[in-house]
């Protein structure tokens, strides 16, 4: 298979697995309370990414900027789970997918860096389009009083681009490896979700095979996997590229929730989910072009050697660190080979 072939396939397989990840933990809260879900999750990737710190002898101690910006990112990435682990225990996969994907809108309206001025009127037309989407799945078999999964997976895409958001402000001009931020931003999670799952952490002893499976895959595959097999992929293609791949998250979620979990699509949530990703794509494309028109404006000023290394704009709020790829620009220069941009873990 021709490497760009396998660089779409692997970044396509990552944006599957995210997709599914929806329906896991909906599976997973059936049989476990949120925050013994939550616990497992974090435990289980904080041990998988220490044992690839340990195995990467190579790499050198932990710096001070990975401990400090890990403390604070594994909180509000903590709180981007609750959230969302609650509201897909309460709605579909399919919604709690699309519904997710707002980030991809809502991330531009709070993050200011590496674009100049106020984005494009076109932008709110499509965050219009959103909305008008979100409305649609959530009316279901007909309009009614929005339903609490769906408010809740609203609100975890704004926390979530609050997230995307305070990332790029604290990451600029830092120099932060991937593995390692990712594994304090794990166990802080960990130490947060502990005392409050504790009461109910024997349940984990009788779930049975399908219960660990279900914890397993959330924490091995749609986590450590995922993250690693996403910065491997996006350092061999164009941001572009990646974020057109790595967008079809919200697809993948609703055809695993219609196929596995017998989501049913009505005429309005058909038509909502078209919207949703079509608005979701618009405004991205919008956003991206202002920032990069907005870089290009700047670069006439920017100081010697401060050109050609970028943090790629990915569509999915998941990516925690990406190595920027070249010829594109579209946020500020790093003086760093690696910039951040968020994960869930």
């Amino acid at each position: 298979m021709p490497d760009a072939r396998r660089t779409d396939a692997v970044l396509l397989l990552v944006a599957l697995v995210w997709g599914s990840s929806y329906l896991a933990a909906q599976t997973a809260t059936a049989v476990l309370p949120v925050l013994v879900v939550l616990f497992a999750r974090y435990a289980l990737s904080a041990l998988a990414c220490l044992g690839l710190v340990a195995a990467d002898r190579r790499s050198g101690p932990w710096t001070r900027d990975e401990i400090r910006l890990g403390l604070p990112l594994g909180v509000t990435q903590a709180a981007v789970l609750v959230v969302e682990t609650y509201g897909v225990a309460h709605t579909s996969a399919a919604n709690a997918g699309l519904i997710i994907s707002l980030t991809i809108v809502i991330t531009p309206l709070l993050d200011r860096t590496g674009r100049s001025g106020g984005l494009p009127p076109a932008f709110y037309a499509a965050a219009g389009v959103c909305l008008l989407a979100v409305g649609l799945l959530m009316s279901g078999n007909g309009f009614h009083a929005p339903r609490l999964g769906d408010l809740l997976m609203l609100a975890a895409a704004v926390i979530r681009a609050g997230h995307v958001a305070l990332v790029g402000r604290l990451a600029v001009g830092r120099a932060v490896r991937p593995l390692r931020l990712t594994t304090v931003q794990t166990l802080v999670g960990t130490v947060l979700f502990l005392v409050p799952a504790s009461g109910d952490l024997p349940a984990l002893v009788h779930v049975g095979a399908v219960g660990w499976a279900q914890l397993l895959y959330l924490a091995l595959f749609c986590s450590v996997f995922a993250f690693l097999a996403q910065t491997w992929a996006v350092q061999r293609t164009s941001a572009s590229r990646a974020s057109l791949l790595l967008g079809t998250e919200p697809i993948w979620a609703a055809a695993v929730g219609i196929a596995l979990a017998g989501d049913h699509f009505t005429p309005l949530t058909g038509l909502g989910a078209t919207l949703l990703v079509a608005g979701t794509y618009w405004g991205q494309a919008i956003e991206r072009t202002h920032r990069a028109r907005s870089a290009k404006a700047a670069a006439p000023w920017a100081p010697s050697g401060a050109r050609g290394t970028a943090r790629p704009a990915t569509a999915d709020p998941h990516v925690t660190t990406t190595p920027a790829p070249s010829a594109i620009a579209e946020d500020p220069a790093c003086p760093s080979t690696t910039t951040t941009t968020p994960t869930t873990v």
